[in-house]
């Protein structure tokens, strides 16, 4: 028998996947190990750079914020800076108007002031005693052909400080009246000088006006510093159509809350309708100091020229 030689491959298939098997294996070993360190360390620094990114945000996020709520203050205090312009501004005009008005008061009582020089130069200032009773239709601007006169004056503490001054006026007044049919002083809340003469005329004679004079200068009763009840009262119980009579309203200030009503009131009382005749004239002597308002001067100079008057400003 013919023996046969075995021949033997090295490289097998079993040998080549054994080899394979290996070579993948390390392969595998050494891929796992170095993508693990390239993705931790570039993982490190990927998140180092974003937590980078991230405070610097936060920290410009921050100053933004900051610097919005100190724009937001300064934005505050300007609002309100400007709100106390506008505040000032208004007050500022307020004052301008009013200085204009006082301005425009002074202005009508030096013209009252000429005027009332005038009156003085053809009236006697000292005495109460009538010489000439020939009478003027007018003097300083002021009729006097009424037969009957009323004299209202307000008796308020501001007024009796000026007591004398105001006597004194109403002495003018008197004297450039020679002779009338009757006259009455009311105070300014319709309250007569006389309680006996309480809707009555007071005869007028020498003695009964000296007499007058000086019962005048002690004279006070409760006032309102308003004219407008006197007013009403002297047309009401005094003033009629068949006589010709005058009213001399004598005052400071006025307390009253509205003109233009009052006026209203007051001129129809004096003239129902257009045909009716007007019951009386309505004159006025406003006495101007620092201490007191213009509310007397705007409204007797509406009121007076709305009823055949004058108004005349004194300053004290």
């Amino acid at each position: 028998m013919k023996l046969r030689k075995k021949h033997f491959e090295i490289f097998n298939l079993s040998f080549l996947d054994v080899i394979s098997c290996g070579f993948g294996a390390v392969v595998m070993l050494v891929l796992i190990s170095k993508t693990q360190d390239d993705v931790s360390v570039s993982g490190k620094g990927e998140v180092e750079s974003l937590l980078k990114t991230v405070i610097t945000l936060e920290n410009t996020i921050s100053q933004l914020e900051h610097s919005i709520e100190i724009q937001t203050s300064k934005s505050e205090q300007l609002t309100k800076q400007q709100q106390r312009l506008q505040t000032a501004a208004i007050q500022t005009n307020k004052k301008i108007q009013q200085q204009l008005g006082k301005q425009s008061s002074l202005s009508d009582s030096a013209q009252g002031l000429s005027l009332v020089q005038s009156t003085l130069k053809q009236a006697s200032i000292s005495t109460p005693k009538t010489k000439n009773t020939i009478r003027d239709k007018e003097v300083g601007g002021i009729p006097v052909n009424s037969d009957y006169v009323i004299f209202i004056v307000d008796t308020s503490g501001s007024m009796q400080r000026i007591w004398n001054r105001v006597s004194t006026e109403i002495i003018n007044v008197l004297n450039i009246h020679p002779k009338v049919k009757g006259f009455q002083i009311l105070n300014d809340m319709g309250k007569p000088i006389i309680a006996g003469y309480a809707g009555k005329w007071i005869p007028d004679t020498p003695r009964r006006r000296a007499s007058l004079v000086k019962l005048f200068h002690h004279w006070s009763a409760t006032s309102n510093s308003s004219p407008v009840e006197g007013i009403q009262v002297a047309l009401r119980r005094y003033a009629k159509p068949t006589i010709s009579t005058s009213i001399y309203v004598f005052g400071d200030d006025y307390t009253g809350s509205s003109y233009d009503p009052v006026i209203t009131r007051i001129s129809k009382q004096n003239k129902p309708s257009k045909s009716a005749k007007r019951l009386a004239k309505i004159h006025a002597v406003g006495f101007v100091s620092p201490g007191t308002t213009n509310r007397f001067g705007i409204l007797m100079r509406e009121l007076t020229k709305q009823n055949g008057g004058a108004f005349l400003a004194l300053p004290i």
